[in-house]
């Protein structure tokens, strides 16, 4: 049991908020049963993800990069959002402007319901071109192994951001317009380390949103939020809803 204190300028805003923008990171997925990107274990302890999610990994063994990813592919298909996704559906619904911001590649936001989805990381369940970039749907190597081509003859590959790599500049450029234009602004399970999505709190400070941050441990960025609050996501944003409809305020046990 954990208990954790929203206050009423929290709640006021909450409830007021017009245009509301939401990161999310690996802590909500964890939640659903999907382990951290480092930390999947078999096969994959012998391989450092530095090294095998990369461009040039995938150049020199396709089949590799392939497996791994499938073995985390398999793995999220059979997951389920857990309340927090759910909540963050459902508050969607309730005001005129929300948007989603993601870093996760698991699609487990629009299989909760959410509509206004910025996966900056990409989507594992997709498939893409390596060469033209077209989407392949969920295209994956057959049982032989053989790695699927595009109509133009390029390898298809997870249609996810490998190291090195840079973000989509469309969908980042998207993601910051709207984190500009948010009256509230909320980080839920991410660690706050990882750029450009790590920029996203500032420029929400920087453009007057009042900020929240939901996370189980303090991050880097901790202290430039208006309010944190200590805890699961999938225990504390369903209660947030619920003390919003009910106009309640202060210390919830969870």
């Amino acid at each position: 049991m954990s208990q954790w204190r929203m206050s009423p300028e929290l709640l006021e805003r909450f409830r007021t908020a017009t245009t509301v923008v939401v990161l999310t990171g690996a802590g909500i997925s964890a939640e659903s049963g999907i382990p951290t990107f480092r930390g999947d274990g078999g096969l994959w302890r012998s391989f450092r993800p530095e090294e095998l999610a990369t461009p040039e990994a995938f150049h020199r063994n396709p089949r590799l990069v392939w497996e791994w990813y499938m073995s985390r592919r398999e793995l999220i298909m059979t997951a389920m959002p857990n309340p927090g996704h759910l909540a963050l559906a459902e508050w969607e619904n309730l005001v005129p402007s929300f948007t989603l911001v993601t870093q996760n590649v698991d699609g487990l936001h629009r299989k909760a319901g959410s509509r206004n989805v910025f996966e900056l990381h990409g989507n594992i369940l997709r498939s893409r071109c390596d060469d033209c970039g077209a989407l392949l749907g969920g295209t994956a190597p057959g049982t032989d192994g053989a790695i699927p081509r595009c109509s133009c003859g390029g390898m298809a590959r997870p249609d996810v951001v490998l190291f090195g790599e840079l973000l989509p500049s469309d969908v980042l450029q998207k993601a910051e317009e709207a984190v500009a234009g948010a009256d509230l602004f909320f980080s839920i399970g991410t660690s706050s380390v990882v750029y450009p999505a790590a920029d996203l709190p500032r420029i929400a400070t920087r453009h007057g949103a009042f900020t929240v941050e939901i996370n189980l441990i303090p991050t880097e960025l901790s202290d430039i939020f208006d309010e944190t609050l200590r805890g699961p996501s999938g225990q504390i944003l369903p209660a947030i809803l619920a003390a919003a409809a009910l106009g309640m305020s202060g210390a919830v046990t969870c």
